[in-house]
């Protein structure tokens, strides 16, 4: 299943920026950057939708807030919209410095202003979406109260929400033409607003993709709302997205496509960090360690798969024995722990000084079964290869190979 783990790394300002990572299952086909609307964060709802659509579909994607919004560090007021390009820029060196740098950038409303600005500067990126961006950055002056500013103070109103930023922000705005941006944009272009848009008009969108050079697409999102709030709205953007960029980004074969041999298992460290990219026959899975052992905690610890290696023998070799025995099991579930204890302190080990490694193993057993069929299947428990494999007598050979 994907998983979601915290991001925390360093802004364009060095205040520290709080994301959130979504992992697929796998080995991620391609990293995303999502950037948020103006002043939203990443936990809006078209983000956290949009990012776990994304990585059902086998994506990577970050989402973090901007300085000063959300769980980030700093203070809004004394941002811009050039500093909010540079958390971008900041942004995929994290992803760059920990898994890859980013293939793709997918910015909402001013974020999508800012992913075309942060393009030349993220060399990585093969493809650009934007959703109801603006070309001009008329919609934000709209919300500025002059009457209720003071000097270089800007009073916003915002969804209801009041905010007080540097009148700095709003000409550093002025300055960008996202048209202008997009006739640039050394990559593939994704155009993506709804008609019905009443907050960032559709001929933001016919601006931006014109003056855009090909590869260049447009979807309309008919329907929808700026933030795409109506239920659905977000997934079929995000899984239009996976669909558009599978065109013009490499697939899995980053990370390799051809299968590993049956029978052997590969385990490739990266140049940095503790992450694994391990390939065992057809499959790909990733290995890490905590964070707080210097892990990025993006995958299972080895000794969290050995005892997952463990668990299934167990219930497979029990399917097996019970299938053949023509038994009524249902189901059945072992849960287990690993862990050390001083030798003296078990009477079952050999070992009589030091410490020695104990896996506690706990079986659930479903079906109408009697108490001489429960009592065997736990004897066959202890009969799995991969229990034997552990507890017998096991020599590992290691060589190395010349360079």
């Amino acid at each position: 299943m994907p998983a979601t783990i915290r991001a925390r790394f360093e802004g364009g300002a060095g205040q520290q920026l709080a994301g959130q990572l979504h992992l697929p299952a796998g080995e991620p086909r391609a990293f995303v950057l999502l950037a948020h609307c103006f002043t939203c964060g990443k936990d809006l709802r078209i983000s956290t939708r949009m990012a776990g659509t994304l990585a059902a579909a086998g994506f990577g994607v970050l989402r973090f807030d901007f300085t000063g919004l959300g769980d980030s560090a700093g203070e809004f007021g004394e941002t811009h919209f050039s500093s909010n390009v540079d958390d971008l820029v900041a942004a995929a060196g994290y992803l760059r410095e920990h898994h890859r740098a980013p293939a793709m950038l997918v910015g909402h409303s001013l974020g999508g202003a800012a992913v075309l600005a942060a393009r030349p500067r993220i060399a990585e990126v093969a493809a650009v979406v934007t959703i109801g961006a603006p070309a001009e950055p008329e919609h934000v002056s709209k919300l500025v109260d002059e009457a209720a500013s003071d000097g270089d103070v800007l009073e916003l109103d915002v969804g209801g929400r009041p905010f007080r930023m540097q009148r700095a922000f709003l000409d550093d705005l002025r300055a960008q033409d996202g048209a202008a941006r997009a006739a640039q944009l050394d990559a593939a272009l994704l155009v993506m607003h709804s008609p019905q848009d009443l907050v960032v008009g559709i001929e933001n969108a016919q601006s931006i993709y014109l003056a855009a050079r090909h590869p260049k697409s447009f979807i309309s999102l008919d329907g929808a709302d700026h933030l795409l709030s109506t239920p659905g709205d977000a997934e079929y953007a995000a899984s239009t997205i996976a669909a558009w960029a599978g065109r013009y980004l490499p697939a899995a074969a980053q990370a390799g496509d051809a299968p590993g041999e049956a029978g052997s298992v590969t385990a490739s460290l990266g140049s940095s960090g503790l992450a694994v990219d391990v390939v065992a026959g057809n499959h790909r899975f990733r290995m890490d360690e905590p964070l707080d052992v210097g892990g990025s905690d993006t995958g299972p610890t080895p000794y969290d798969q050995l005892l997952a290696g463990l668990g299934a023998c167990t219930v497979m070799t029990l399917r097996m024995y019970a299938d053949r025995k023509g038994w009524p099991l249902r189901g059945a579930t072992v849960t287990l722990s690993h862990g050390r204890v001083h030798a003296r302190d078990c009477e079952e080990c050999e070992a009589t000084a030091g410490r020695v490694d104990v896996i506690e193993r706990t079986l659930a057993l479903e079906g109408e079964l009697d108490g001489e069929q429960r009592a065997r299947l736990l004897e066959i428990a202890d009969r799995c290869p991969v229990h034997r494999t552990l507890t017998n007598e096991t020599r590992i050979r290691t060589q190395l190979l010349d360079a």
